[in-house]
């Protein structure tokens, strides 16, 4: 097998016809330096140099034979190593973004936004899919990163990185349970109302189910929905009262059309946490996003 830090220092060492100053260019000792050409040289199995007082010359029957094709083969591959760095260095091709509907919505599209105009030659592809769905895409390399509500369960594929936002889930109010207004309900006395909540095996259903068993209350909802703009519609339009965190529901708190539920004691926070494939391709496209948070 040829080793190529070999022939370099073969290519340095005739360059500067010098051992010191080869193993200054490529930053190993003068030893070192000395022992790749003996290395090289055994396996040759002929002298490459004419060791001079003043230095290293070529030898006639060796080194000079060689020395065209190995400089031709190190400027070469140098040339491949700095296309290979500009790469690196150049945000291009393409990224391939995962996450719920709603993460991409309130989360993701200021920064997908600001992105593209710092990198505007990477091409984006959004992938719209649950969480569990996000992961299986990532494992087949359909995906580059994932956006996942948490907790999820682990998967020895991925590595969940980091968690980049804070989700507290609270209950939600129209004006006919504006009597609720300025009340504290136990988890005990949700029981009593018409309760809006996400669609079955969703990481949000099974949050509120797990809240409501610990403090002895089994919710059984009037509704079941499978998107939190229409859950916020039907809570307005007087169906019952929703479970949804504060962070997506912000607008209509601030404008009045709906009202937080005072319940103790509050719900655990949750958050949505930054996926990658284990064995990810760390592209300069990727890294870029990745320092976005």
């Amino acid at each position: 097998m040829i080793d190529f830090d070999l022939y370099k220092m073969f290519y340095a060492v005739a360059k500067h016809g010098s051992l010191s100053k080869a193993a200054e260019e490529l930053y190993v000792s003068q030893p070192a330096a000395s022992q790749s050409i003996k290395t090289l040289e055994k396996q040759l199995a002929t002298p490459l140099f004419n060791r001079m007082h003043h230095g290293m010359e070529l030898s006639a029957q060796g080194g000079k034979i060689i020395f065209d094709d190995v400089e031709q083969a190190v400027k070469l591959l140098d040339g491949v190593e700095k296309k290979l760095a500009a790469l690196k260095q150049d945000a291009t091709g393409t990224l391939r973004i995962g996450a719920s509907e709603t993460i991409f919505q309130y989360f993701l599209s200021e920064k997908i936004v600001g992105y593209n105009r710092l990198y505007p030659h990477v091409k984006i592809e959004l992938i719209s899919e649950v969480s569990p769905k996000i992961i299986a895409l990532m494992k087949s390399d359909e995906c580059d990163i994932g956006f996942l509500n948490l907790p999820i369960s682990e998967d020895e594929d991925v590595v969940i990185s980091k968690s980049i936002q804070l989700l507290n889930d609270v209950f939600i109010a129209g004006e006919r349970f504006s009597e609720l207004k300025g009340a504290t309900l136990s988890v005990k006395d949700l029981e009593k109302y018409p309760l809006l909540l996400m669609e079955a095996r969703t990481v949000s259903r099974e949050a509120v189910n797990h809240y409501g068993i610990s403090h002895g209350a089994y919710f059984t909802p009037a509704v079941e929905v499978n998107s939190w703009g229409f859950m916020k519609r039907l809570v307005i339009d007087g169906m019952g009262i929703g479970c949804i965190p504060r962070e997506y529901a912000l607008n209509k708190l601030s404008d009045g059309s709906l009202f937080e539920v005072n319940v103790s004691p509050a719900m655990p926070a949750r958050s949505v946490g930054m996926a990658l494939p284990k064995n990810v391709n760390m592209t300069c496209a990727l890294q870029s996003f990745m320092n976005m948070f």
